[in-house]
């Protein structure tokens, strides 16, 4: 069966993609290649334009320009019955009158495909609920729910599966179990999978590649890795994942290192890891590349130190321990301690200083809001 999905796959090209609904601009000159046989995540905030793109490949909105190229033809004017495209919900849009196996025949039985039952039941052995057959969709859990849908849309044998915040209802275990699930049906069936998610750590599980959307536009593209190791913008490097974020001026920069003056302190991370190298430049670290010393580390061109700070806040979150540190004329650093045992330090008020190694460090192509006037 996962030979036939994979003959069916084919990649999605958008092509200057621009979105107008009255009074603003939805999506602004997207240009995406997503190849077939992909698991491809669009990650965005709300509003951030990623549903209403979808909804266009589905063939739900029509774009105010550009092309939309499924396995490189043009659909951009069918209708969303003629494209080879199934779209998965958050809400299922499951009919309550009918059992699992005829939710998931109904599609075939309006296109009159030949031996419907059948096709039904081997989709739903795909998502192991053939056993459950027979019931109707409100005898199901919600993680058994999602997988009829899923089902559902298979069974029509798509080229291309568009995935809309489809474990949003889901509490967080099923949410994660589902996530597994997921990706190992989209490996076995080797279809293209769009997941549109506000959800970062659910893109980054599941994804090949991530884009991260804002305001209508990709901000940025890549390996999830890459992506939270790399970001270029402090919209990635806030929205995916947390970041520590220092603004200075360059005041060195040569082919292996560029330092800024932030506050007093050097700061320095590797040049290429640097977007850019002269005038006002953000420099970000995440916190659990951070740590903290009860005195202060020996200076060295391998560290960044800041301190003496007082420890304000200590949050348990079972993996690790997130510790809110506040430097006098700097402000707010957030450190994570992994939850190996012993927490280097744990009572509140305690002075300490903060370090992170050079290599870890990132330069940004921007500035946060609010810092671009800011002397």
């Amino acid at each position: 069966m996962a030979t036939d999905f994979a003959a069916q796959g084919a990649d999605l090209e958008l092509v200057g993609i621009r979105k107008e609904f009255p009074g603003f601009v939805a999506v602004e000159n997207l240009d995406l290649k997503i190849p077939a046989g992909e698991f491809f995540a669009l990650l965005g905030p709300s509003g951030c334009g990623k549903t209403t793109t979808l909804r266009m490949i589905a063939g739900l909105e029509s774009p105010t320009q550009g092309q939309i190229l499924i396995g490189g033809k043009d659909v951009t004017d069918q209708k969303p019955h003629q494209r080879t495209v199934n779209t998965v919900f958050q809400n299922y849009a499951l009919f309550p009158h009918m059992s699992v196996l005829e939710n998931v025949a109904f599609g075939l039985r309006q296109r009159k495909v030949s031996d419907p039952v059948a096709k039904a039941q081997a989709a739903l052995d795909m998502v192991e609920l053939n056993h459950l057959a027979q019931r109707r969709p409100q005898q199901l859990s919600g993680g058994q729910q999602q997988r009829v849908a899923l089902a559902r849309a298979l069974v029509n044998r798509p080229a291309l599966l568009l995935l809309d915040e489809p474990l949003g209802a889901l509490d967080l275990k099923l949410r994660r179990q589902m996530q597994i699930e997921l990706k190992a049906i989209q490996i076995e069936v080797g279809l293209t999978f769009l997941h549109v998610t506000h959800d970062q750590e659910e893109a980054m599980d599941m994804a090949d590649t991530v884009a991260v959307m804002n305001q209508g536009r990709i901000e940025q593209m890549g390996a999830p890795e890459r992506l939270y190791d790399r970001p270029k913008t402090a919209f990635v490097a806030k929205f995916l994942g947390q970041s520590n974020i220092f603004v200075g001026e360059v005041a060195e920069a040569d082919d292996t290192k560029v330092s800024i003056s932030f506050k007093g302190h050097k700061l320095t991370a590797p040049a290429e890891r640097v977007e850019k190298s002269k005038g006002k430049v953000a420099f970000g670290v995440r916190p659990e590349k951070t740590m903290f010393h009860e005195s202060e580390p020996q200076a060295s061109s391998d560290l960044n130190i800041l301190g003496p700070g007082e420890i304000t806040d200590i949050r348990f979150t079972g993996v690790s321990n997130q510790y809110q540190i506040d430097i006098p004329e700097i402000g707010e650093v957030t450190v994570f301690a992994q939850n190996v045992g012993k927490s280097p330090v744990v009572e509140l008020g305690a002075q300490v200083w903060v370090s992170w190694r050079v290599e870890h460090g990132f330069g940004l192509a921007d500035l946060p809001t609010g810092e671009e006037d800011i002397d």
